[in-house]
């Protein structure tokens, strides 16, 4: 499988200040931006991976795995991934392309809990990163813009 980065930043700038209207928006359950970084991903790979509770998949919001809409559940499944569907690997910013992904820690907070896509790379810097999101639906935003203590690229393979 070849990780198709034009698909998937495609889809991202189509539906980031929307909803595709194929998957259900998680906004008032916790917030949607896993979701829509799953649904991205999707659109760059084409295969999900239905293993029953550690897969990667969505059928429906009754009928999906965790990792679908989970920030800590999408990281753990794609840097631990040795089946069908998307791989990644934890990498310094600066080596992040268009397509992948970047979970944020928001100041004061404990845990990573957001999870926006790069749709452009630019320097890999902050400043120069663009990425598009739901939950705080997105466009175009420079990541520097967020309050955060701690980022976590994956360059998604």
């Amino acid at each position: 499988m070849r990780y198709d980065r034009y698909r998937a930043v495609e889809y991202a700038r189509r539906w980031a200040l929307g909803r595709n209207p194929r998957y259900y928006d998680f906004s008032m359950l916790g917030g949607d931006c896993t979701n829509f970084a799953s649904q991205c991903i999707y659109a760059g790979c084409g295969v999900m991976n239905y293993t029953p509770v550690t897969g990667w998949y969505y059928i429906s919001a009754d009928n999906r795995t965790p990792s679908w809409t989970g920030v800590e559940e999408l990281f753990r499944f794609l840097v631990n991934n040795r089946g069908a569907g998307p791989r990644a690997a934890v990498v310094p910013l600066v080596a992040i392309r268009e397509g992948d992904i970047v979970q944020i820690k928001f100041q004061g907070g404990e845990r990573f809990s957001h999870t926006p896509v790069v749709i452009s790379a630019g320097r890999g810097t902050p400043e120069t990163v663009l990425i598009a999101a739901h939950s705080r639906d997105s466009l175009d935003r420079p990541l520097s813009t967020y309050d955060y203590s701690g980022l976590r690229p994956l360059h998604i393979f």
